[in-house]
């Protein structure tokens, strides 16, 4: 499996983006999707995941916020972020897993500026 994101750029406190990620390969094997990020000097953490049946879990910082989706027939999912605040500034990595493996993505960087 291989993954393609795209999305990041810049964009000011308060303004969207939407993230994408398209699975190509094996991707009917894939369970869980969604991002991580990791913001300089931090640990990268979670920000959404989503399962192949649609349960979605979130970074308490982003909820209500953020909205993961997914469609398994198009093998992508994509992060709807909303009022953006700097502390999401960060590369985000989106992520494939099934069962024993997982798999990441190039990083795209989003930048919120104050």
């Amino acid at each position: 499996v291989q993954l393609q994101a795209c999305g990041g750029g810049l964009v000011q406190t308060g303004g969207s983006l939407r993230l994408s990620c398209v699975a190509s390969g094996s991707a009917g094997s894939i369970n869980g999707m969604g991002w991580y990020r990791q913001a300089p000097g931090n640990q990268r953490e979670l920000a959404a995941g989503i399962s192949r049946g649609g349960s979605t879990r979130y970074a308490d910082s982003v909820k209500g916020r953020f909205t993961i989706s997914r469609d398994n027939g198009k093998n992508t999912v994509w992060l709807q972020m909303n009022n953006l605040k700097p502390e999401d500034t960060a590369v985000y990595y989106c992520y494939a897993g099934g069962e024993g493996w997982n798999v990441w993505g190039q990083g795209t960087l989003v930048t919120v500026s104050s």
